[in-house]
């Protein structure tokens, strides 16, 4: 079934007719190590001139990606926690760095995530903190501008514009994976409609238009039909009012 882009189109026009601006990054999760997955992720990137935002998991990425990303300037190396794993009880929802464990060995954890990758990537490496699942206390936030960290990246629309006292709040907005269900793509026109109501609120002024909108992806389990709608969907934004959003460097 052919995604149904009018409601969208519709919505870009206004954007434009207003000579608004849409500022748009790209994250992308769970990085380790080169694979023919990243490969593709990387390709698109370069053919829509849009850099993504790698969040690397610091315990098991390896030199080979290191390498790798030194030869693609379009993958930008960010953090994602530490080991990827789940302190949470069986009830609650999965979480690595949420109140389930001492602060102090929290911490560690997000400091040793930071100089493992520093190590890796060096000055290519940009600060941002990605906890998995996107999960996080504002306990642990406040931590981390002391260690160095300057951005806090989770997902739906901010609620204020800094986390925590010198770490500013980017997040994602739209995964286009059905989790909860197949694992594939989940509806294209509900995706579409997302989108429409969330470009809708920032274009209205009940949404915060300053913080740029993220599309979140997930090489490593992407099927055709969600790469397929990651690439119309980007395209469609860029050819709009989007305006490119990367982190700067330290």
């Amino acid at each position: 079934m052919t995604p149904d882009w009018r409601p969208l189109h519709a919505e870009l026009e206004e954007w434009q007719t207003q000579g608004l601006t849409l500022p748009l990054w790209w994250r992308d999760d769970d990085a380790v190590t080169p694979t023919p997955q990243l490969d593709v992720l990387t390709d698109l990137s370069n053919r829509l001139d849009l850099p993504v935002h790698l969040a690397v998991i610091p315990r098991d990425a390896d030199q080979a990606l290191s390498k790798y990303m030194a030869k693609e300037p379009a993958l930008i190396p960010v953090v994602h926690g530490w080991a990827h794993q789940n302190h949470a009880p069986k009830k609650e929802k999965k979480a690595e760095f949420r109140l389930h464990r001492s602060l102090d060995d929290i911490t560690a954890d997000a400091k040793a995530g930071l100089t493992r990758l520093r190590e890796l990537f060096g000055e290519t490496l940009r600060p941002m903190f990605v906890p998995p699942w996107n999960r996080i206390d504002s306990e642990v936030a406040a931590e981390l501008p002391g260690m160095g960290y300057r951005v806090l990246s989770t997902a739906t629309p901010r609620k204020a514009a800094n986390a925590a006292p010198g770490l500013e709040q980017i997040n994602t907005h739209l995964d286009p994976i059905d989790w909860r269900g197949t694992r594939g793509l989940a509806a294209p026109d509900m995706l579409i409609a997302k989108t429409v109501q969330l470009l809708k609120d920032r274009r209205e002024g009940s949404g915060d238009n300053t913080e740029p909108f993220g599309v979140l992806t997930h090489h490593l389990v992407h099927d055709q039909d969600i790469w397929t709608f990651t690439e119309d969907l980007l395209r469609r934004l860029l050819d709009g009012p989007a305006t490119v959003w990367t982190m700067p460097r330290d």
